[in-house]
């Protein structure tokens, strides 16, 4: 990894040069170094208080370290490089726009060698699981959304997708629902998209157009209710499950959840919304950290940053 640590004066050769990530040490850098936008993901070493630390995408801090990071990235150096300049371009904009613009950099990438090459190598499910469904409950004034699919660990295909879109739609209707509560049946909360309808939709523009007419994340921001949602995670909080579940105004989490994004390993970005939600409540660089590495982090971690509220315990909502 010390081949990767580069003077913030030496980023332009680096780029030049073909480098795919670069480290930089902060105790190296003087206080009033600047750094440079650049096209790859710039990791910063060190406090994270310096004054150059800001202009970084990531500061490295437990549990995820560089050498993490550095094997990540060199496995989709494509999908890394797209995924921090989205990141930088999104702050401060508002978030159906920058919905938008994540599901364009995400349609970019599903057309890219680096996404094919892992459905190419990828192994279908020996046997189909069913669908499951979203159900909605209704007491007074609270709308419930329980994701009902724990024979897959509420991996959410295309039926759950729509089940949340709709879900949603109604609580942005009625005027009397004054909380959203969003749970899940077993013991996973989501262990994100359904892996088995990845590249069923060849055509990444078609796809794009899909996203932005179905995406419960949009949904959730057209409908206003993002800080009327709670949301309770418990077990594996994965991906898209993640992605939504960090749009919440409130989040609570048993001490057995963890959370990861896992899209970089398969040459993509997080496509559910997160982008736009895990930097809203853990910041653009541990966002960053999360993402370039593909490792979990523990709910007390989670908790520590910011990404739940709250650890507590919830009976489940089986069926």
């Amino acid at each position: 990894m010390q081949e990767l640590i580069v003077a913030p004066q030496d980023l332009p050769d680096a780029v030049a040069a073909g480098r795919n990530l670069a480290f930089i040490d902060l105790e190296s850098c003087l206080s009033d170094t600047r750094i440079a936008e650049a096209s790859i993901p710039l990791v910063g070493i060190g406090d994270r208080a310096h004054p150059a630390a800001p202009a970084l995408d990531a500061i490295i801090e437990e549990p995820i370290s560089a050498d993490a990071i550095a094997r990540q990235v060199e496995r989709a150096p494509k999908a890394a490089s797209v995924a921090m300049q989205l990141l930088r371009a999104l702050e401060g904009i508002d978030a159906s726009r920058a919905l938008m613009l994540e599901s364009m950099c995400y349609g970019l990438l599903q057309g890219s060698a680096e996404h094919r090459g892992w459905l190419a190598g990828r192994k279908p499910a020996p046997n189909a699981l069913p669908d499951g469904r979203v159900r909605l409950e209704r007491r007074d004034d609270v709308l419930r959304i329980v994701l009902d699919r724990p024979e897959a660990r509420n991996a959410i295909g295309r039926v759950m997708r729509d089940g949340l879109s709709e879900a949603f739609a109604v609580a942005g209707a009625d005027p009397d629902i004054k909380i959203v509560e969003l749970r899940a049946a077993g013991a996973a909360f989501s262990i994100g998209g359904d892996l088995e309808e990845f590249g069923v939709t060849d055509d990444p523009a078609s796809a794009h157009i899909i996203r932005s007419r179905t995406l419960p994340a949009q949904m959730l921001a057209m409908s206003g209710r993002a800080q009327s949602l709670h949301v309770h995670v418990q077990g594996a909080c994965v991906g898209a499950g993640m992605e939504l579940a960090a749009f919440a105004g409130r989040v609570t989490a048993s001490a057995n959840a963890w959370f990861q994004l896992p899209e970089l390993a398969m040459g993509l970005i997080p496509g559910a919304g997160g982008c736009v939600s895990v930097p809203g409540r853990i910041g653009r660089q541990r966002a960053a950290l999360m993402l370039l590495s593909g490792r979990r982090i523990s709910a007390n971690t989670a908790l520590a940053w910011g990404l739940v509220d709250e650890i507590k315990e919830h009976a489940p909502d089986d069926a």
